[in-house]
């Protein structure tokens, strides 16, 4: 169950490290789990949480620093030696100590690595840190269990014990030949079955999924998502095994993704949060409001080509905010399905299918609403013909802006561009201009302005 960081708990805290009681504080922290403990030191000052971090032993300092904010563990490492991180360094799996070695500052990177203690250690997190860290081996970690195609069952489980004391979880275990290339992978169920003397060759599963060093993070965790797998093993150009990605690093790569496709589809062009400087804050917004600044004024610049029919038909003033918004709703939605879909990768058939079902689809939605538009402005106005007017412009807006929506991410994933990006803003803008000119032009058939 999850710790409640209440503000009794907060208050008592602080007033034990205010008198420096730390018997009493390594107590309150014994029984918390390390990312309660990192909730907690989000909550506390810096200089109490260093303090804190400082009272901690190496191994739980290091699983709560994987936990706590980036900027805050960029803080806390500025007031560590570098003896210090690596101690905390020395502690964390591969993975993750090359994460928080690429953090450091490029003068500092060398320093920390020099004084890891486990130089076996230290070979492997350099290793890791050639990869590119959006790259499935720069998520790997190389603590692993692999066992040889031609041992017996007795040599394999004593390997198995001497190897287990380096991973914190035994997800699989994997086979590999005299070179080390990935053969497959072993049950436990078939490995106790198994009589001692048997080989390995002869009880193995050949069937294994698997990544390549250089696959992008995205598509391994679609692997990894679309198969149900707690991990993966990482082959080099050569099919050598030299790591495995487990499943708590493709949360995390997900969770960015998502965070990165909400700021794409909000107008926000970077990665920013909340306490970044106005002037980040600004160049990652003020790209996406110069595009909607120049779609007003070309919806503008249409409605001013029609400015004598306004005069003569005031209504069509009055419900061009709801054109305007309809086409936008509309184009929103369909881009928001497509892009969830292509990144899921569950966009299925050719383009021409899906637009065409969007336009079905569109078609209905457009006809209920102009429908009920209709019979709206008919009752109001007593005049039939604004009525269809208006009506009709609306059922072509959302066929228009459905079919837009669905076309726009479909042929930016294509090019090989981020698909998020058309939703929000750029959907939103270029159905403005669209919805309404269609608008105008359907009114100005229908009335004969």
């Amino acid at each position: 169950m999850a710790l409640e960081i209440t503000k009794d708990l907060l208050e008592n805290v602080k007033e034990l490290i205010q008198h420096q009681k730390d018997t009493a504080l390594s107590e309150v922290f014994s029984d918390i789990h390390y990312a309660d403990i990192a909730e907690v030191l989000d909550e506390l000052s810096f200089e109490d949480a260093v303090y804190i971090i400082r009272l901690l032993d190496s191994e739980t300092t290091s699983d709560v620093l994987m936990e706590v904010d980036e900027e805050v563990r960029e803080k806390v490492f500025e007031q560590l030696s570098a003896k210090e991180i690596a101690e905390e360094v020395n502690e964390l799996d591969t993975d993750d100590a090359a994460d928080v070695i690429a953090e450091l500052p490029e003068e500092r990177k060398q320093d920390v690595i020099q004084k890891i203690e486990d130089r076996e250690h230290a070979k492997e997190i350099v290793e890791l840190l050639r990869y590119d860290e959006d790259s499935a081996g720069g998520l790997m970690a190389k603590e692993l269990v692999k066992v040889n195609e031609n041992w017996n069952v007795l040599t394999c489980v004593k390997k198995m014990r001497q190897q287990a004391e380096e991973v914190t979880r035994v997800h699989s275990i994997y086979v590999v030949d005299d070179e080390g290339k990935l053969k497959g992978r072993l049950s436990l169920k078939d490995l106790l079955m198994a009589s001692t003397r048997a080989k390995i060759s002869d009880v193995y599963i050949p069937k294994v999924d698997f990544v390549h060093v250089h696959d992008d993070a995205e598509d391994v965790a679609n692997i990894m998502r679309k198969y149900d797998l707690e991990a993966i093993p990482v082959v080099d150009e050569l099919g050598v095994l030299v790591g495995r990605i487990t499943i708590d690093d493709i949360v995390d790569v997900i969770k960015e993704e998502a965070e990165k496709d909400y700021q794409l589809a909000a107008g926000i062009t970077q990665d920013v949060d909340s306490e970044d400087s106005i002037l980040q804050l600004t160049k990652a917004r003020l790209p996406w409001l110069f595009l909607g600044l120049i779609g007003g004024i070309g919806a503008a610049r249409i409605m001013g080509f029609f400015e004598g029919a306004l005069e003569e038909n005031a209504i069509l003033f009055m419900f061009t905010p709801l054109i305007a918004a309809m086409a936008g709703n509309v184009g929103v939605q369909s881009s928001a399905i497509i892009v969830q879909g292509l990144a899921n990768d569950d966009v299925k058939g050719s383009v021409t299918n899906r637009l065409l079902k969007e336009m079905s689809l569109a078609a209905v939605n457009g006809l209920v609403l102009a429908i009920i538009l209709f019979f709206f402005i008919w009752v109001w106005k007593g005049d039939i013909t604004i009525a269809s007017a208006i009506s009709s412009s609306l059922f072509a807006v959302i066929i228009v802006a459905g079919l837009v929506g669905t076309f726009i991410p479909l042929f930016l994933d294509k090019k090989g561009v981020d698909p998020a990006i058309a939703t929000g803003p750029f959907i939103t803008t270029s159905n403005d201009i669209f919805g309404i000119l269609i608008y105008f032009w359907i009114a100005k058939m229908i009335i004969g302005f």
